[in-house]
């Protein structure tokens, strides 16, 4: 078992599962997760000789949850990343590795913290370059104008979807956990309408898939019935921020070495409907090694497939060494 640490990241305390000893590797979860996400990954990672340390991002867990929407803004995750990296390795910079919404974070901090952040591996969502206007405005021309639901566009309103998430708490997670992982069936993130709710036409499974076996759930659920929900959708309430922010860094590419796995079944790896994801990630991060798309796998990478993931992803860690 990892030892829990809270650290002082200045702005916000964390909580961090830490194991082993060497180089910092600073593990990133997504949405809806928790450290314990990177479960196959940290023994793995503190065993090749590295110090893995997989944090409950801030609004999550065992972290400090701030209630203001501009808290939880791109500029203050990559600070709270930094924080990290000085609380735990104060005398070199860390290697980054992150999932769904930890991708960007970690891709972000490697652009924006070259000084902090020597190498970046990524999970599920690639880095298409700094935004040229705000993902806002993307998915409204996209979804709500044509009367389609978008969930980013439903989690906007403070609120509503906390609303939802947090009166089934398990509900909510056994349902869109499933939705877009690599076991269900297509069609299962249903077509409808704009103002429709998230759940509506999501699928319960029984049996559930035997990625997430149900202790793994009763974790997950019992942090989000102690920590609710709106940390984690306020991340969502940001683009515009994000976008304002990271515009003075348009012409950097990231330079560090980088690693890149996502899934076939995905539907994060290519939510902009771009003709080639990954050629277009390399004009922006040239010193991307492999970039490898596991057949058959869904949106949760590192949870669904750790064999396959641990495998790609030691040697990466092991050559950087």
């Amino acid at each position: 078992m990892p030892d829990f640490r809270t650290l002082d990241a200045g702005e916000v305390r964390l909580r961090a599962a830490v194991a082993g000893e060497g180089p910092l590797v600073i593990l990133v979860h997504g949405f809806p997760e928790s450290w314990r996400s990177w479960r196959h990954q940290i023994g793995p990672v503190a065993g090749a000789g590295f110090t893995a340390c997989a944090i409950d991002v801030r609004g999550y867990g065992g972290s400090d949850k701030p209630h203001p929407v501009e808290a939880y803004a791109m500029e203050r995750m990559i600070a709270d990343l930094v924080g990290v990296a000085d609380a735990l390795q104060p005398q070199a910079p860390a290697i980054l590795v992150g999932h769904d919404w930890g991708a960007p974070i970690v891709w972000n901090s490697a652009l924006v913290r070259p000084d902090r952040f020597r190498a970046v591996a990524a999970l599920s969502v690639p880095f298409m370059g700094v935004p040229k206007q705000p993902f806002t405005e993307v998915f409204d021309a996209v979804f709500t104008r044509k009367n389609r639901f978008f969930y980013q566009a439903y989690f906007q309103k403070e609120g509503v979807a906390e609303a939802e998430l947090e009166a089934d708490p398990r509900g909510f997670l056994r349902r869109f956990y499933y939705a877009i992982s690599g076991d269900a069936p297509d069609g299962s993130w249903p077509k409808k309408a704009a103002d429709a709710t998230l759940l509506e036409g999501l699928i319960d499974p029984d049996p559930f898939p035997a990625w997430l076996p149900p202790e793994e759930l009763d974790y997950y659920v019992a942090e989000f019935e102690r920590s609710g929900f709106r940390g984690p959708l306020n991340r969502y309430r940001n683009h515009e921020r994000d976008f304002e922010f990271l515009q003075a860094f348009k012409h950097r590419h990231i330079e560090q070495p980088a690693l890149f796995v996502s899934g076939t079944r995905d539907m994060a790896f290519n939510m902009a409907g771009a003709a080639d994801p990954i050629a277009t990630m390399r004009r922006h991060v040239p010193n991307l090694g492999n970039a490898v798309l596991l057949e058959g796998c869904g949106h949760w990478t590192q949870q669904e497939r750790p064999e396959e993931v641990n495998a790609l992803l030691i040697p990466w860690l092991e050559s950087l060494v």
